[in-house]
């Protein structure tokens, strides 16, 4: 379980970028569950689309991998610094199975698969309420920062 507070330590994301809101549960090394509350609020939203809010796929994505970065300093055991910086290496077999719209909840689960030489491979989905909303594969690797 963690709070906003406990996740504005870990991760460097400030808003309008911050998309997990509440970690449910984290077992080291293995899986995460987290929330992104969307609300009509969202800055994207405004040109996404006037007519039918829909949030982009690719946020959807991201905030996947805010919670694989999560997980990952968890398995770690480290807390990143300001010279630590943790990127995208690769999505592999993204499916968009259902809009996500102002008032939904999604539930972001994340499965650690592998870690080999500061690379991690995680299996991540997203759902709101029992239905899929997306799945993916995510690659992502820490780099130190001058």
């Amino acid at each position: 379980m963690m709070d906003i507070h406990q996740i504005l330590k870990q991760l460097p994301h400030r808003y309008p970028f911050l998309l997990v809101d509440r970690v449910l549960e984290i077992e080291k090394g293995v899986r995460i569950r987290a929330l992104k509350n969307v609300t009509i609020n969202e800055p994207f939203f405004t040109g996404h689309f006037p007519h039918r809010p829909v949030m982009p796929g690719v946020l959807m994505l991201e905030a996947l991998a805010q919670a694989a970065a999560l997980l990952a300093f968890d398995t770690l055991g480290e807390t990143p610094d300001d010279n630590t910086v943790y990127y995208f290496a690769g999505i592999d077999g993204a499916r968009f199975k259902r809009p996500v719209e102002p008032g939904d909840q999604l539930t972001l689960e994340v499965e650690l698969l592998r870690m080999k030489s500061g690379v991690f491979k995680f299996k991540a989905i997203a759902k709101v309420g029992d239905e899929l909303a997306v799945e993916a594969e995510l690659m992502c690797t820490m780099r130190k920062i001058a």
